[in-house]
Order: structure tokens, then sequence, then C-alpha cells
């Protein structure tokens, strides 16, 4: 991820390296080896002649075998054990031909570095004590003098191969500090586009709730006032139609303050939750629903029976009775009576709101063509709580709610905002 870098106390780890580490061992391994084979191919040729005194100047199949030890070298990384002794096999000829020893030293070192780096340490152990084990045994049979010189070198390969296992756990270690903190980037990223959702969710329930109920109030009412209009134009109630009107535009006046409200909480997030906002809409509040639901037209009792009700769940008690009613004056029908209770006890909130309207017609509108049943239980999944709905034996439709008394009190800043616009 081009955008990671790991810290890991002084360490930083930046995009840089890991793509390095990546195309060492890409598709441009082979080609790099081969270019490092031949240089070193080259430079050893001259130091077996320039080198004097650690064994003759190689003659013509000396100097074959020479180049021949480079040529693992273009595979070391592919096949590294399979190369360590097919140079094995070319460099004991070589060396016991007596030719310059010291110039076929860097490619054994370098394939046995390979070995270390790039696998396990008991495969390095392994292959590094046979390595061991095999040059002391060709050097106690056919160059016995050169045994002292054989384990000052020995002490090169040991410490060749601990330097591979070295940077073999070091690149391991960079390789889980980059993929924990990737890890952690993809977390981030995916957290973020989760809280957009949500954030969407919220804004689209919060919109819902506060001009559905205006609208569907300012329909029932221009329906009373067309009817009082057409009933008998002869006769007509100016003060009938003037009240008609008048609360029309109270409720579009009161549905412009909210949608506005709304839309400044969103727009000024930085200020949300200030004191200017006002509380939170609760119980003291339905008041003021039930008075909008009569003023439609439906007969609307209400009984609560609840102290000390925390605001959060006040809140969403306010709005699962708000879109109750909103959905019983849209689809009830005439003459409509509601029923609304809200009684606390054994840790509980319980909110019913009932009615004995078209019932079965009802909640299938309600479930088919709208968001309300779905933001109700949402409103009550917010505190923990739970919500049935449904059409009620003999007609009409119920909704019933109970909200933890102990559930979640605080919600997200922009949903708490938004509602305290709309309780203005």
């Amino acid at each position: 991820m081009s955008g990671v870098t790991a810290t890991m106390g002084t360490t930083r780890i930046g995009p840089g390296l890991v793509e390095r580490l990546r195309r060492a061992t890409g598709a441009d391994a082979l080609r790099h080896d081969a270019y490092l084979a031949a240089a070193l191919a080259v430079v050893d040729c001259v130091a077996a002649v320039v080198i004097k005194g650690d064994g003759r100047v190689p003659d013509p199949l000396g100097f074959a075998l020479l180049l021949a030890v480079h040529v693992p070298l273009v595979w070391r990384r592919r096949r590294p054990v399979l190369m360590l002794w097919t140079l094995v096999a070319l460099v004991a000829p070589y060396h016991m031909l007596d030719n310059n020893h010291t110039a076929a030293v860097a490619p054994a070192m370098l394939v046995l570095y390979t070995v270390a780096v790039s696998g396990t340490a008991r495969r390095t152990l392994l292959n590094g004590a046979a390595v061991v084990a095999f040059t002391l045994l060709v050097n106690a049979l056919f160059t016995p003098h050169e045994l002292p010189e054989f384990l000052r070198i020995s002490g090169w390969i040991v410490s060749v191969l601990i330097f591979g296992g070295y940077v073999r756990v070091h690149s391991q270690y960079v390789a889980s500090v980059v993929e924990r903190a990737e890890r952690a980037e993809r977390t981030r990223e995916e957290e973020a586009r989760r809280r957009v959702a949500e954030e969407r969710l919220r804004i689209a329930r919060d919109l819902h709730d506060l001009l559905a109920h205006s609208i569907t109030l300012v329909g029932v009412q221009t329906s009373v006032a067309a009817h009082v209009l057409a009933a008998d134009p002869d006769r007509l109630d100016r003060a009938a139609v003037a009240t008609a009107l008048d609360d029309i535009a109270e409720t579009c006046r009161t549905a412009r303050g909210e949608l506005r409200g709304t839309l400044e909480v969103l727009r000024e997030s930085d200020r949300a939750g200030t004191g200017d906002r006002g509380p939170l809409p609760g119980l003291d509040g339905l008041a003021d629903l039930v008075d909008a639901a009569r003023t439609a037209g439906a007969r609307v009792d209400i009984t609560v029976a609840a102290d000390g009700v925390p605001s959060g769940v006040g809140a969403a008690a306010y709005r699962i009775v708000q879109e109750a009613l909103t959905n019983a004056v849209r689809h009830g029908g005439a003459d409509l009576a509601i029923r609304v209770e809200l009684r606390a006890g054994e840790g509980a909130l319980r909110v019913r709101v009932t009615d004995d309207g078209v019932g079965g017609a009802a909640g299938g509108a309600m479930e088919g063509s709208g968001f309300g049943i779905l933001g109700m239980r949402e409103r009550a999944r917010s505190v923990g709580g739970t919500l049935e709905a449904g059409p009620r034996t003999g007609g009409g439709f119920e909704v019933e709610a109970v909200l933890p008394l102990g559930g979640p009190a605080e919600r997200p800043v922009v949903v708490v905002a938004a509602e305290r616009r709309a309780a203005r």
C-alpha cells in the first residue's frame, strides 16, 4: 500500500524499502544475479593472477573451473541448496589442483549467504555443517598441510551463515511490521467507510422523522380544507376554512424550521452540541404530537406513567410515537381512534400505540412503501431495545416497543444536534 509507513520505536519503515525488498525476489532477480556473477567472475580471474602465495596461478583448466564456479550464482535465489552443492562440486577439484584459493572464496560465501538468508535456521545449520564436514574431509585426504588454513576459513563460513540468518530474521521482522501497518490502514479505511454508511443512514432516518410527520399533517389538513370548500359552496364556513389554512401554514412553518435546523447541523458539525441547540425531544413533547394528530381529525388518548427516563431513551420513545401517529393518521382512515401508552417498570420503558383504523392495509403500506417501521426499529435498537409492529386482531394496527432504561444514553452528535434543532 503506497501510503503506509510503519513506525516501531524510532525505526520508520517506508514504502520504498518494502518495494525494494519485493523487487529483490521478483522477475528481475535472475538478470541481476547474472550481471553479478559475470562481474564477480572477472574480478576473481584478475585476483587469481594478481594475488600471490595462496596457490598457483590457474592454468586453462583452472580458469575454466573458476569460471564454472560462478555459474551457480545466476540461479542462487531460485534453487539455493542445489546451487550450493553444484558450486561445491565445481570448487572441490579447483582447490584440489592447488589453484589460487582466494579467488574462489567470494562465490562460495555468496551462495552460503543465500542459503542462510532464504531458508530456515534448521536448513542453514544442516547445510553449513555438511559443507564444513565435506571440506574438512577433502582437505584431510588431498591437502593435509592446508588444514590450519581451512580451520581459519571455517570461521568465515560460520560467520557468513550467522550473518545471513540475522538478515533473514530482520527481513521477516520488517515484513511483519509492514503487514501489520497495512492491515491497520485497511481496518481504518473500512471503519471510515462503515461510519460514512452509518452516517448516511442516520441522516436519512432523521430527515424522515423530521419531515414525514409534518408532511402527513399538511396532506390531511389540506384534505379537510378541500372538503369544507366542496361540501356546500353556498353555505361556506369561512371560519373552518381559515382554521384549516392556518393549521397548514403553521405546519409548514414548523417543517421549514426543522429542515433548516437539520441542514445547519450537517453544514456546521463542528458547532453541534453547543448550548444553543436546546434539549433533546422527550416525553414532555408528546402532548404536542397528540395535539397535531387531533388537529388532523384523529381521536387520541394518551397515558404516560414514566419518571426519570434517560434523555436518550425518552428521545427514542418520542420518535417512535411520532412515527406511529404519523402512520396511523396517514393510513388509518376516517373517524380514527388512537391509544398511546407509555409505562416504565422492571428496568424498561414500554411504548404502545394502537389504532382502530384499516389495520392490515395500513401495515402492508407501511412495510412496503416507506421506511416508517424500519426507522422505528432502528430507533429502538439505538438504545438497546426492540420493537414489534403489525395488524391487530379484529382491525387496526399496533406498535409496541420495549426500551431498556439502562440502554445507551448518548447517540451520534449529528443525530442529537438535529433532534435538538427539531425540538426548538
